[in-house]
C-alpha cells in the first residue's frame, strides 16, 4: 500500500485542475475530465480524507468524537450496534452487487465490484452505481458512531504506478459521493492499494475481475 500525504494529494489534484480537470485513461490513452474529482476539491475535503488514513484509528476515533461532536458507542454494546448496522446495510443493498461481510475483529465490510461501481479504466462513479452509494450513506448517517475507511484495488493489468493512482482516485471518488450525502469529513479515510492485495488469481479473467473493487470498512467508535 502507498499513502498520499494530505499535501501530496492535495497538490496532486490542484495540478489536475490548472491542467483543466483531465485524467489520462489507461488503456485508450484519452484524457477524461473526472467530475467528482473536481467536486472533492471545490469541497476542500479531500486532502484531510487522504491524510486520515495515515492516522491510527485510535486518533482517528478520537478526532471524530472531539471534532464532530459524535458520542461514540459503550463498550459493551459494539456488538449489538454493528449487527443492527450490518441488518440495515443487507436490507438497503438487496440486488445491489455489493457484498456485506463481517470480520472476525467486528468490523463490517461492503465490497463493491469495479464492474458494477466504475467504467473501465475510469475514475468516475458510474451514475448507475450513485443510487447505491446514497443508500449506504443514508445508512451511514443513521449509524454514526462509526469510522468509515474506503480501499480502492486493481487488478495486476497495466503498469503498477497507474494501478496505484486509479486505485487512489476511485477511492477518493467514492469518498467524495458519501461526503455529498452530508457524512462528516471527521469519519471519513481514503487509500489507494494498487495491484498489491489481490483476493483472486490474476492469470484468469475471472480473478481480475474480483481484484478490481473498492471495499468500505465500518469500524465502531468506541466511547472514552
Amino acid at each position: 500500500m502507498r499513502l498520499l500525504t494530505k499535501l501530496g494529494m492535495s497538490s496532486l489534484f490542484a495540478g489536475a485542475i490548472l491542467s483543466g480537470c483531465t485524467t489520462l485513461e489507461a488503456y485508450s490513452g484519452e484524457s477524461q475530465i473526472s467530475g467528482a474529482s473536481k467536486g472533492a476539491i471545490a469541497g476542500g475535503l479531500i486532502g484531510a480524507v487522504i491524510g486520515a488514513a495515515t492516522s491510527p484509528k485510535e486518533d482517528r476515533m478520537k478526532r471524530a468524537i472531539i471534532g464532530a461532536g459524535i458520542g461514540g458507542v459503550a463498550g459493551g454494546g459494539v456488538g449489538l450496534y454493528m449487527d443492527k448496522q450490518e441488518e440495515k446495510l443487507r436490507d438497503e443493498l438487496v440486488g445491489s452487487g455489493v457484498q456485506v461481510k463481517r470480520t472476525e475483529e467486528g468490523q463490517i465490510e461492503l465490497i463493491m465490484p469495479g464492474n458494477i461501481t466504475f467504467d473501465v479504466s475510469s475514475s468516475e462513479v458510474a451514475g448507475s452505481f450513485l443510487p447505491t452509494l446514497k443508500s449506504v450513506a443514508k445508512v451511514l448517517a443513521e449509524y454514526d458512531d462509526t469510522l468509515v475507511t474506503i480501499s480502492g484495488h486493481t487488478d495486476s493489468t497495466g503498469s503498477e504506478s497507474y494501478n496505484q493512482l486509479l486505485s487512489e482516485q476511485r477511492a477518493t471518488s467514492v469518498a467524495n459521493i458519501i461526503l455529498e450525502q452530508g457524512i462528516v469529513v471527521e469519519r471519513i479515510a481514503a487509500m489507494g492499494h494498487g495491484e498489491s492485495k489481490p483476493i483472486a488469481d490474476n492469470s484468469t479473467e475471472q480473478g481480475r475481475a474480483q481484484n478490481r473493487r473498492v471495499e468500505i470498512t465500518l469500524d465502531a467508535i468506541v466511547a472514552e
